[in-house]
């Protein structure tokens, strides 16, 4: 009975999905597909933006990640908070001055042809292997409730997944992405309240009960003062989560891409800072969730699984729960996980065609639109190989691969904008690739000796030793003359 309650709410959301997705695309032409025709109201891009870091890692890994890590993880969120008001002051008045379709052009403008390549072959590789973490998780757990139970292989369930999106995204392109985000935040607000309800309802716990227990459990800890070398430490979560959102939001075409399609500045940062602050509240939302089900296994007398990411999707099958909780479950995972896939596609495809083929610079309007289908099909081939072999190798929480991944291929991106940002000096634009490539390396050196000398764990701030590495490099590449940083 499972596999068809679970098919029949994935194919009731994607008959949502591609009506908006028809509506948002009727008259899109290919500058609505690369910049959302710049005209969409800041509420609804704030709304979009809520949705948009929340994947479906987020949906699974934030409530298990309280099983081990308690709630430290909202001391990165906290600091995500203040990242955005750096992303709303400080970059959207840069892109917005320069017209940005893609904002790795900056980098072109301020270095050379060389940066401009690095920086968006970067985020071609952050972006595609953040991506491809995040929909495994949609995808293996899509296996273990529909695929598997009806004896199909798990590369047919990432075919179909992958056709599927690729197939609402193809046409509307950024204006598509800003409304089914829109409809994601929706759904996964809705999902994840009903869902703390539920579950507190089989507990037998009215809002006063269930508020006195979570504050009691040792589960719901969020500040952790005590020990700088750990890597839940306060001070090195919150500096991470500012310049984690600054590198993996404001430097990323993907997040991006909803704001840039806001009418000017003044709406991009209204939305920034809506969005900013209400996702505090929705991630709490997420690790209250996480506490209540591992009360609710110990109620039930349900040993934890071995894997902290599956706790949620246990829960939500247990069979003393209703029905509708599996429903839910569902519809939020593949509400976060599709449309995260999906944006990922879509920034994917206008940063190559824009940064590293650079078609619209060489081809008119027709030839432009060609380009662009066809990297769209190459992006989602890519996306699914990827997400096969991560399949295959996968042994982690994804909450922490995400983050892990990013802080080495984030690094180098931030390291470039903040250098070009806050100095004058111009670098030797031909050796730049070499820097980037060897910041990284030089960040996992780093790591391992402080954890094997000192027993000090480098956690998520590693993106800002990597940063920094890279700008060490970019001093040494430096010119003596100057050149024009505004």
């Amino acid at each position: 009975m499972t596999p068809w309650i679970v098919l029949a709410t994935i194919v009731g959301y994607f008959i949502l999905l591609f009506i908006i997705s028809w509506l948002a695309s009727r008259k899109a032409d290919t500058n609505t597909a690369l910049t959302g025709g710049r005209q969409a109201p800041w509420p609804v891009v704030a709304i979009a933006m809520i949705g948009a870091p929340i994947s479906g890692v987020t949906f699974i890994s934030v409530p298990g990640y309280v099983v081990g890590s308690s709630f430290s993880y909202m001391q990165m969120v906290l600091g995500f908070a203040v990242g955005y008001f750096v992303i709303a002051y400080v970059l959207m008045p840069l892109f917005f001055k320069r017209n940005l379709v893609s904002i790795y052009g900056y980098l072109e403008e301020r270095f050379g042809g060389k940066t401009h390549k690095t920086g968006a072959w970067f985020f071609f590789v952050s972006k595609m292997l953040g991506a491809a973490v995040r929909f495994l998780v949609v995808c293996v757990t899509l296996q273990m409730l529909v695929f598997e139970p009806l004896h199909i292989p798990f590369v047919f369930n990432v075919i179909v997944t992958i056709a599927l999106i690729f197939l609402y995204t193809l046409q509307g392109g950024v204006k598509t992405v800003i409304w089914t985000d829109t409809l994601k935040s929706l759904c996964l607000i809705l999902s994840v309240v009903l869902c703390i309800v539920f579950i507190a309802q089989a507990l037998g716990y009215g809002p006063g009960q269930m508020v006195s227990a979570i504050a009691g459990d040792d589960s719901s800890r969020i500040f952790f003062f005590d020990n700088p070398k750990d890597d839940t430490y306060f001070w090195k979560q919150f500096l991470a989560g500012i310049f984690m959102v600054i590198a993996m939001t404001g430097l990323d075409q993907d997040l991006m891409q909803r704001t840039l399609a806001s009418k000017n500045v003044a709406e991009s940062k209204k939305g920034l800072i809506v969005s900013g602050i209400t996702q505090v509240f929705v991630v709490g939302l997420f690790l209250v969730l996480g506490t209540l089900l591992v009360l609710y296994t110990r109620h039930a007398g349900i040993a934890l699984p071995e894997k902290n990411d599956a706790l949620f999707g246990m829960v939500a099958q247990d069979s003393s729960m209703p029905v509708i909780m599996l429903i839910l479950f569902v519809l939020g995972l593949i509400a976060a996980g599709y449309s995260a896939a999906g944006s990922a596609l879509t920034a994917l495809t206008t940063s190559f065609t824009v940064d590293i083929l650079e078609s619209d610079k060489r081809q008119d309007e027709a030839a432009l639109a060609r380009t662009r289908r066809v990297v769209h099909i190459g992006m989602a081939v890519v996306m699914g190989i990827i997400i096969y072999v991560f399949y295959l190798l996968n042994n982690d929480s994804a909450i922490k691969m995400v983050y892990s991944l990013a802080s080495f291929t984030y690094g180098p991106i931030l390291g470039l904008f903040a250098y070009g940002m806050f100095t004058h000096q111009a670098v030797r634009d031909r050796w730049v690739p070499l820097v980037c490539i060897a910041a990284p390396v030089l960040s996992w050196c780093l790591q391992q000796v402080c954890a094997a000398q000192w027993g000090y764990q480098i956690g998520f701030e590693l993106l800002l030793y990597n940063a920094a590495f890279t700008i060490l490099g970019l001093l040494l590449l430096r010119k003596n003359s100057e050149t024009n940083n505004n």
